[in-house]
């Protein structure tokens, strides 16, 4: 779900602007999964520009206040979904804890890092949403330890149907600034690419592993 239309705009307005979002159709990306898209997206470089830094957290803020009311705990994805989480802590005087992507193998073999304690409700955040999977893993990690998430927010989603489909399954709700079909209307609107490459990240949308395989034959 969209917090906003006039939010999503501004959000990746702003990421096309510091070059935190990359598109190329000719020399596609390669994901940590293997597959090959033609975006790459990379979030943490709006933590370097402060306005824009300080933007998104007030809208996450928002988008949190107004879909998930009271809670007790913000709990943020390792690695990207930290600081996010933190300043959104921070804004709210809340506690913060993040969730490790696997256990840790020395000391005390934490997965979640922090104070949280059983019966609390907890909002998760994280920076970027592909399929889910990563970040439904955190959810399912809090809940074992006796948390209550309320649901997820994140900065941007693909939009992918897969992702979708797990966050139904998972029982989880996820509220984002922006997507991919923002990015698409404000990369043609401001002629950061062409109709031409318009349809082609369309194509991959519909299906990224189609996509992905007719790109490495």
């Amino acid at each position: 779900m969209i917090y906003n239309p006039e939010t999503a705009a501004q959000v990746v307005a702003s990421l096309l602007q510091i070059k935190a979002i990359k598109l190329n159709n000719n020399e596609p990306f390669t994901w940590a999964s293997g597959l090959r898209s033609p975006i790459y997206c990379d979030n943490r470089k709006a933590l370097s520009f402060p306005k824009i830094r300080t933007y998104i957290r007030q809208e996450l803020v928002k988008a949190i206040a107004e879909h998930y009311g009271d809670f007790d705990v913000v709990a943020g994805v390792a690695t990207a979904g930290i600081p996010q989480g933190v300043l959104i802590a921070q804004e709210l005087g809340l506690p913060f804890i993040y969730v490790r992507s696997s256990q840790k193998e020395h000391g005390l073999t934490n997965k979640i890092e922090g104070i949280l304690n059983k019966g609390q409700s907890v909002v998760v955040i994280e920076d970027l949403i592909s399929t889910g999977k990563s970040s439904l893993n955190a959810v399912t990690a809090i809940r074992q330890a006796g948390g209550k998430v309320k649901g997820m927010a994140a900065i941007f989603t693909y939009g992918l149907q897969t992702a979708e489909d797990n966050f139904k399954n998972a029982d989880c709700q996820l509220i984002t600034l922006s997507s991919y079909d923002y990015l698409i209307k404000e990369a043609i609107e401001s002629e950061y690419i062409s109709n031409k490459d318009r349809e082609s990240l369309l194509d991959w949308k519909k299906d990224p592993q189609a996509w992905s395989d007719a790109r490495t034959k």
